[in-house]
């Protein structure tokens, strides 16, 4: 069993930068793939990024260039940094642990997940 618990979220204006953080729990984190999802009011929760047990990345079109992933197995804990900011940046963001411990896109392929973090970017 993994407990995923998200921190960093915030408001933040448009242009700007935020980092959130998921810790888990467990000792066998490094053995995981990570995944960050979000989902809008309204809208269904899609990929953001994923990053595999070995470091490989993946990032969604839409954060290319701008969020990054990366993971610190010692404090069992992965982060995404996020640079220039958008307004449709807005949602809540979850991250999400796979005991296969290659990187997936898919929502469903995802063991364990976290509560969530609010990402609020104003105009």
């Amino acid at each position: 069993q993994v407990q995923l618990v998200e921190s960093g979220g915030g408001l933040v204006q448009a242009g700007g930068s935020l980092r959130v953080s998921c810790a888990a729990s467990g000792r066998t984190f490094s053995s995981y793939a990570m995944g960050w999802f979000r989902q809008a009011p309204g809208k269904e929760r899609e990929f953001v990024s994923t990053i595999s047990r070995y470091g490989s990345t993946r990032h969604a079109d839409s954060v290319k260039g701008r969020f990054t992933i990366s993971r610190d197995n010692a404090k069992a804990t992965v982060y995404l940094q996020m640079n220039s900011l958008k307004p449709e940046d807005t949602a809540v963001y979850y991250c999400a642990a796979r005991s296969d411990g290659t990187y997936s896109s898919f929502p469903n392929s995802y063991d364990y997940w976290g509560q969530g973090t609010q990402v609020t970017v104003s105009s």
